[in-house]
């Protein structure tokens, strides 16, 4: 006889509304001024900084809804709820800033070839007011960087915002003080350099998410060593690790036994190891006696 126990643990995930909601404004009203300033100083640096600010503030956008969507309650029909909601939306993030590196280094290309007279003077003081700007929206998830990767997209987004605007900075000295009017194309490609940098890894660990993929923080090996010398286990196999969110790992495994434990503290006990070593928070265990018709689903989790 099968012996199916079931540890589901809820945590709220933290609430990033307000920092979500000053981002947003802060950086559509910067937006807006890099734009009107881009043309009238003829910056590309500061035209292509402004469009990639914008495709922030719909990552923002993205990732605001995602988070919001992930405290709904599960129902009848969406078991899991909406915290999918959140891998969906740093996978899109992803896509739109590997978009928006494209349309960069095409404009940045055709500018080199014929350069043109930018204001030097004007690029560096709305430059400099984004290197305020994007460090403040960037400190707001700053604690949530290395927990979620949701809100690690919207960090970094921001943070390489700040780099970006600091070298339009730079840019727009050295127009000013040396007339290199080349350098406002080129530092327009080292923008897409950065975002393309900055971008990868997000988009790396989204893909792999969205495909069930282990999380990066958990060792499935370590899990399995783990699992199988546990008191009375001979065998593990149907063992399953995937993301239920960008912060939740769920596990499902089967453990073949020779002698059933007397009581649930047994399963409680590898429920609270494998939340604090691996911080895998909703296991499903299956035990199962090692004379039973047990069937492996999986070959490769199965033994010869």
């Amino acid at each position: 006889m099968n012996r199916d126990v079931n540890h589901h643990h809820h945590h709220a995930p933290p609430d990033y509304n307000r920092a979500f909601a000053v981002g947003v404004a802060l950086n559509v009203g910067f937006v807006i001024v890099e734009a009107v300033f881009g043309v009238l100083s003829n910056s590309l640096a500061l035209l292509t900084d402004a469009g990639h600010n914008l495709s922030d503030v719909l990552g923002l956008l993205l990732a605001w809804g995602a988070a919001a969507l992930a405290k709904k309650r599960p129902s009848a029909r969406r078991t899991y709820g909406f915290s999918r909601a959140t891998i969906i939306a740093s996978l899109f993030s992803g896509l739109l800033l590997m978009g928006a590196v494209g349309a960069i280094g095409w404009e940045a290309i055709s500018r080199l070839m014929v350069p043109a007279q930018p204001a030097g003077k004007t690029i560096m003081i709305v430059a400099a007011i984004g290197v305020v700007i994007n460090t403040a929206t960037a400190l707001f998830f700053f604690s949530g960087r290395d927990h979620d990767l949701n809100i690690r997209g919207a960090y970094l987004h921001m943070a390489a915002d700040a780099a970006v605007s600091l070298g339009v900075v730079v840019s727009g000295a050295l127009i000013l003080y040396l007339g290199y009017n080349w350098i406002d194309p080129f530092i327009s490609l080292v923008i897409a350099a950065v975002i393309l940098l900055s971008t990868w890894g997000l988009l790396r660990d989204s893909l792999n998410l969205a495909v069930d993929a282990v999380p990066r923080n958990v060792d499935p090996d370590a899990v399995r060593d783990y699992l199988s010398t546990l008191p009375h286990v001979l065998e593990i196999h149907d063992l399953h690790i995937w993301p239920m969110s960008t912060t939740d790992t769920a596990l499902t495994a089967h453990m073949v036994m020779d002698e059933f434990p007397d009581s649930d503290h047994y399963l409680n006990e590898v429920a609270k190891v494998l939340q604090e070593r691996f911080s895998i928070n909703h296991p499903t265990i299956q035990l199962e006696r090692h004379d039973g018709d047990f069937v492996c689903h999986q070959s490769t989790h199965c033994a010869d």
